[in-house]
């Protein structure tokens, strides 16, 4: 019952801290949904939260582990802290202790922004989808197809794949599954390079580093536009094909065992490659344009893009260096797939 209530406090503490941000005000306001049947982001938010909860609160209550569940210790840890902070800064925290509160700070702070960011993808898709339905190819050229629809139907889907896989993820935890988290990574650093590519900190980001990348890049000629995009698709593809292979273990800056199938069978960091490759290709005309304005327009657009992938090459280094103080499974892997981004180079 304890396990039950205290997570049913970590939802809803979660739910409205995302709602408390402005930065999410917009997104919660607008109408999503098919006409004659539209809710909001906050409706939508809701209800999944009372599903989630009621379905926590059912598992706790028949299939749960008799011991004290992380959201529990994590309350425990904060009433402690909130009454005696002298004592309990005495006593610090137990590594047990200590995975308890952060895994409850990143599942409070990743959980109903997926949620959300799954349900825009969702309705990206079935826009699209019916849009391309509707029209038919023989209404309109394929390259105004793809520029309409199609690209952003792919995108959509590929995107709801990637989201779908790393919403279970935090929401779902278990031993039975093979994903309980052993580790949160305990450094300000680690956690720093993380969260500055979310919101609401990547507004901060933005602005230190501009945004040179377009989600949709165009290019004049009728080929190399469609061949590049459709490689940044791909690549996208690969990208979400890493979070399949991670499948119920996918979550940021936890330790819940290693993956060694699929993309990562290959290099350690297929996902950052993947995505940073795309990202890479999304960022030629912009770069092109600001060298067109004048050499440093140019070199401070290049040099946005360049920080970017570094932010991720960060992410990775420090992702590394949590997995290898835990256990040495991470040690074994890395003596099996040598390289961290390209095959054969690094």
């Amino acid at each position: 019952m304890l396990n039950a209530g205290a997570s049913v406090v970590v939802i809803g503490a979660g739910c409205l801290a995302y709602g408390a941000l402005p930065v999410h005000h917009a997104q919660l306001a607008r109408r999503y949904g098919p006409p004659g049947f539209t809710f909001s982001g906050q409706d939508f938010l809701i209800v999944a939260a009372l599903l989630y909860a009621a379905a926590v609160v059912v598992y706790m209550l028949t299939m749960a582990p008799a011991e004290i569940s992380k959201s529990l210790r994590a309350l425990r840890l904060a009433a402690r802290w909130c009454t005696s902070p002298r004592v309990a800064w005495r006593q610090g925290l137990s590594a047990e202790d200590r995975v308890a509160v952060l895994a409850t700070l990143l599942k409070m702070f990743f959980g109903p922004m997926m949620v959300m960011s799954l349900m825009v993808f969702l309705v990206g898709v079935w826009t699209n989808g019916r849009s391309i339905w509707a029209a038919g190819l023989h209404l309109m050229g394929m390259r105004v197809m793809f520029d309409r629809f199609g690209y952003w139907f792919l995108m959509q889907l590929i995107l709801f794949v990637d989201v779908l896989i790393f919403t279970v993820g935090y929401l779902i935890e278990s031993r039975r599954l093979g994903n309980q988290i052993r580790s949160v990574d305990p450094t300000l650093l680690g956690w720093a390079v993380t969260l500055v590519c979310y919101p609401p900190f990547n507004a901060v980001t933005h602005r230190l580093l501009g945004s040179q990348v377009s989600d949709f890049p165009r290019f004049d000629d009728p080929a190399v536009h469609l061949v590049l995009n459709l490689a940044l698709l791909t690549l996208m593809a690969i990208y979400a094909s890493a979070s399949m292979a991670m499948g119920l273990k996918a979550s940021n800056l936890t330790h819940r065992g290693i993956v060694v199938r699929g993309p990562y069978a290959f290099v350690r960091h297929p996902a950052y490659v993947c995505k940073n490759m795309a990202w890479w290709i999304g960022s030629v005309p912009l770069v092109s344009l600001a060298f067109g304005r004048s050499w440093w327009d140019g070199m401070l657009a290049l040099g946005s893009v360049v920080a970017w992938t570094l932010v991720y090459v960060a992410r990775a280094l420090t992702e590394e260096s949590h997995l290898r103080r835990v256990d040495g499974e991470y040690a074994a892997y890395a003596q099996r797939v040598r390289y961290r981004f390209i095959p054969g180079v690094y």
